[in-house]
């Protein structure tokens, strides 16, 4: 959606290792926002993000216009249920229902042969993951890792919006889930790890906490209270406001 990021340019570097010609769209897509949220103010900077794609090696950047993407009178969606409706899914009901339309469209439209997404969005991955299997999109999907910045916070368009205390204190969501995530790999029970998560991140100032889950991979679905087995393999999400900006990040679990 724009004001382009490392995170972004290094999914044109993973576009590379299977494509010969890279295609990036830029979109801020008014679907996946709800009332009073920040369709009006998100970070727009075209001419910055032309040349970063440009020097990144990018062959082709897709701007479509509202119009382009949602023709008059437009009345098709695309929904995927139950995987839309955890996690963001509930705390923002509209937004995945956005973005599995705009997706599906923009594969219409491009017609690529591989689509390369960043893990720091991993229910959106899953989410589009699965309407390409259910609709049948002729079209490989690539989840590339998620690029950090030195304390480790997840690089997000939104980070612009933290004032430089909060943006300070922001790494603390990725601390609090790798200590999380090392608790669980030696066998902690998820209540407990889940806890000191959710701690950590209020006395880092995070004011307000809409979830720290561990999840089945592949369905987004709680997994129990007991210890993971030996060989198990999980996703660690967390979703919390820092100020006035909402932050979010995931990492992988193996036991």
């Amino acid at each position: 959606m724009g004001a382009l990021h490392g995170g972004h340019l290094s999914l044109i570097e993973k576009a590379k290792e299977k494509a010969t010609r890279i295609v990036a769209s830029i979109f801020v897509n008014p679907t996946q926002f709800a009332p009073g949220e920040d369709f009006d103010t998100y970070p727009r900077d075209e001419g910055a993000d032309l040349a970063k794609l440009a020097s990144a090696g990018c062959d082709l950047a897709y701007l479509p216009t509202v119009g382009e993407m949602y023709p008059e009178g437009s009345v098709t969606n695309v929904r995927v249920e139950e995987l839309s409706d955890l996690l963001d899914g509930i705390y923002r009901p509209h937004f995945f229902y956005g973005v599995s339309t705009v997706v599906a469209r923009l594969f219409l439209h491009v017609q690529p042969d591989v689509a390369v997404f960043g893990e720091k969005d991993y229910q959106q991955l899953q989410i589009i993951r699965r309407m390409v299997q259910d609709l049948g999109f002729p079209v490989e999907i690539i989840g590339a890792s998620t690029a950090r910045d030195a304390d480790g916070l997840a690089q997000s368009s939104r980070n612009l919006y933290l004032k430089p205390e909060e943006r300070r204190n922001a790494g603390a969501m990725q601390a609090a889930l790798h200590r999380a995530s090392v608790r669980l790999a030696t066998g902690e029970s998820p209540s407990i790890a889940l806890n000191e998560a959710r701690d950590l991140l209020a006395r880092s100032g995070f004011e307000k906490i809409d979830y720290v889950s561990l999840v089945d991979p592949a369905t987004l679905k709680d997994l129990p209270d007991t210890p993971l087995a030996t060989g198990t393999v999980a996703r660690l999400l967390g979703a919390a406001w820092m100020g006035r900006t909402r932050l979010i990040d995931n990492i992988s679990v193996t036991r």
